[in-house]
């Protein structure tokens, strides 16, 4: 029996061009700015550390972290430090309203209807805990972040990875298989099944089918097909 949903964002609860139209161009922009003016604060400092040392440069200037982020935005690199950074700068265009965190319909109507029957909500998304959190709050749907009982990026590690689902798993109230994955992308669902949660793969913009079982929307989504 399922008694917790945990789910991706990118693809699979909101529209993939919304990060790659929206969000990313935004943060690029932006970029450059926001690091040349809140480099010395605690947060953004942090985040900077990480990066020299990913990069194994411990003595780069700030120009030199700006090239390495905006690389790392133009090739989708799912790196810590840049998400970190993205979120700290999407929350100034949220606040704003220079744009809403967009959510499919279906994708809200059934989180909504899981969580009024009680089924445990939880996020695990590439974009920090931050975006994930601000997206929610500025959702189309106002803020919606009530709906969600923890929220997971990748500090637990990649998403690709069986181990970064295993450390969700040591952190929930659930066994592995109370647990249902969603996401668009086939290597994260297979990560998860090997972990031990159930799955489904949502085929929303023609990705190739799986073995996982799938769906195009969430309209015909019983919690009963997973035992």
């Amino acid at each position: 029996m399922i008694k917790a949903i945990l789910t991706d964002i990118e693809g699979t609860i909101t529209r993939i061009s919304f990060v790659k139209e929206v969000l990313f161009p935004y943060a690029a922009k932006q970029l450059a700015t926001f690091m040349r003016l809140n480099e010395n604060k605690a947060h953004v400092a942090e985040q900077i550390a990480a990066l020299k040392a990913i990069i194994n440069e411990p003595d780069a200037d700030i120009e030199s972290v700006i090239s390495v982020l905006l690389k790392w935005i133009e090739e989708d690199k799912k790196i810590t430090p840049l998400k970190q950074i993205q979120g700290l700068i999407w929350q100034t265009g949220y606040e704003q309203a220079d744009f809403k965190g967009h959510l499919y319909p279906d994708a809200f109507e059934f989180l909504q209807a899981q969580h009024a029957q009680g089924t445990a909500l939880y996020v695990y998304s590439s974009g920090s805990v931050r975006a994930q959190q601000l997206l929610f709050k500025y959702s189309d749907y106002g803020d919606i972040r009530a709906l969600f009982s923890d929220f997971f990026d990748t500090k637990v590690g990649a998403k690709q990875e069986q181990a970064a689902y295993n450390t969700i798993v040591n952190q929930l109230p659930f066994s592995a298989n109370e647990i249902l994955f969603l996401s668009d992308v086939a290597s994260e669902l297979d990560a998860a099944k090997a972990a031990g949660l159930k799955t489904l793969h949502l085929i929303r913009d023609g990705q190739a089918l799986s073995e996982h079982p799938y769906v195009h929307d969430f309209s015909t989504v019983k919690l009963e097909q997973f035992v």
